[in-house]
């Protein structure tokens, strides 16, 4: 890693470089299901599961419609190489999708054109939009790797259009998602070793405080669970991960 990539994020930035820098490397093998990035391919149904249910409530969608999303605005941010930001298009959505790393955005973009899809990638900061706003705002597992998590998510707040939906997730700060976050899923590669840094894990109150400074309301939170038998899966215990439902206040 050279310098660059271990110095402090700029003032006005939320990115940390390191954290740009270590996802960035992982960039080649982001589509590959069984690659450094396979966990993110194991939990991305259950989550795309979790954001399709939160759509169709919000606006009152019909759960069989194959374009839910037709006509709106969708900003996935920290997209990685675009497991998000494909689906969301293919619902209907007007895509873009922004990431620390320009390597991820680079072969997000090749994996779009590939698959024939129109997506605006772009690498940055969520705090860089200059007023664009957005119908859904997406951000899954990105905010424990931010320098300042007040100011991400100021600028996540800033991007959410009135009446638009924003959805969220994050490992929790708990015994658990120590252990298997941390000391037994980096430890046998099934994460990366320095993905995660357990004391920037945010809990479920100090997120909703967070969000409520800056006039957004959490409307529901449902944890992540995992099973030896069942693999990931949502449920009630947020005590490893969870995903929240945030609107204006």
């Amino acid at each position: 890693m050279t310098s660059d990539a271990a110095a402090p994020a700029p003032a006005s930035s939320s990115i940390l470089p390191a954290e740009a820098a270590h996802f960035g490397k992982l960039a080649a093998e982001w589509w590959d299901p069984r690659g450094s990035s396979a966990m993110l391919h194991r939990l991305n149904p259950v989550r795309l599961g979790y954001v399709r249910a939160a759509i169709d409530s919000h606006w009152d969608g019909d759960a069989t419609s194959f374009a839910p999303l037709k006509g709106k605005r969708a900003l996935d941010v920290g997209c990685g190489a675009g497991l998000l930001c494909e689906p969301l298009a293919r619902m209907g959505a007007a895509v873009t999708g922004l990431d620390a790393a320009p390597e991820n955005i680079a072969a997000a973009a090749a994996h779009a054109a590939a698959g024939g899809l129109t997506i605006d990638y772009r690498a940055g900061s969520v705090e860089h939009l200059a007023g664009e706003r957005f119908d859904l705002v997406t951000c899954l597992e990105v905010i424990e790797h931010v320098a300042r998590p007040a100011a991400f998510v100021a600028g996540l707040a800033g991007a959410l259009a009135p009446g638009g939906l924003m959805i969220l997730s994050t490992p929790n700060r708990t015994a658990l998602s120590r252990f298997a976050l941390v000391d037994a899923a980096e430890a046998v590669g099934a994460i990366p070793r320095g993905t995660h840094d357990w004391d920037k894990f945010l809990t479920p109150d100090e997120l909703t405080t967070l969000l409520a400074s800056e006039g957004l309301a959490v409307r529901d939170v449902t944890g992540l669970v995992f099973s030896p038998t069942r693999g990931f899966a949502l449920g009630s215990s947020t005590a490893l991960d969870y995903l929240v439902t945030v609107t204006h206040s």
